[in-house]
């Protein structure tokens, strides 16, 4: 048997052919598995648990599928989904986890994020998420009929992809002192985060860090078994 992680896979009405492949994912290795981690960003944009998006309504459905064959589902936050709340996981089964959490299994521990707060160097970011995650602010958006906060969240994505594209690469990576910092914390020898859209294996001081991929050309996962950990994936048609 084994767990299974993902990230970034920014489900849209707009991408099809990725919400295809990850219903595919769920009813085949999914199914199989033990567990199933999200670490954040699953959709796009999600504006709150009343949103009526077709997509989002038929992941919730498979998601359903999943866990009432005995798969256990985690959710964490990411910088797309973090209105993500109690009905969404009482609707589908799903347990949704802190920033930073340590997951137990086959006798090691490993801390998984989403990654966005180890982009330290990108203040302007950071400092937007503060304000944005601060709980008065989520009561006050959520509080604006659904229609306002679809447009409201469409304003913020535009104006994100516009900011992102001036700023330096290395600005928007991990800074490798954050890395450093919350495995010192944990007391962990293994990260596995996303965001970052750079799938890959880090060595650092205290261990490896792997790296989940977005899901657009290819899908992209970590299976943890008796084997180890293994970064995998495959092509979306």
């Amino acid at each position: 048997m084994a767990i299974l992680l993902v990230s970034d896979l920014h489900l849209s009405p707009e991408r099809p052919e990725v919400t295809r492949a990850f219903l595919d994912f769920l009813g085949d290795q999914a199914s199989s598995s033990e567990a199933l981690f999200v670490l954040g960003d699953l959709f796009e944009a999600w504006i709150g648990d009343d949103d009526t998006c077709p997509t989002g309504i038929e992941v919730q459905k498979a998601f359903k599928q999943l866990t009432d064959k005995g798969v256990a589902l985690f959710i964490q936050h990411g910088n797309r989904d973090f209105f993500i709340g109690k009905r969404f996981c009482e609707t589908t089964g799903a347990t949704l986890l802190a920033d930073e959490h340590l997951v137990e299994y086959n006798d090691r521990a490993v801390l998984v994020m989403h990654g966005d707060t180890l982009c330290t160097d990108d203040i302007d970011y950071i400092r937007f998420r503060k304000k944005i995650r601060h709980p008065i602010s989520k009561f006050l958006l959520l509080a604006l009929p659904l229609r306002f906060r679809q447009k409201l969240a469409d304003a913020m994505r535009a104006k994100s992809k516009a900011a992102n594209a001036n700023k330096p690469s290395a600005i928007m990576d991990v800074n490798r002192d954050a890395v450093d910092g919350v495995m010192s914390k944990h007391q962990v020898t293994t990260l596995i985060h996303g965001h970052t859209h750079r799938p890959d294996r880090h060595q650092h001081i205290n261990g490896e860090r792997i790296v989940l991929g977005d899901w657009h050309d290819l899908g992209w996962f970590v299976r943890w078994d008796s084997n180890g950990l293994e970064l995998q994936s495959f092509d979306i048609m």
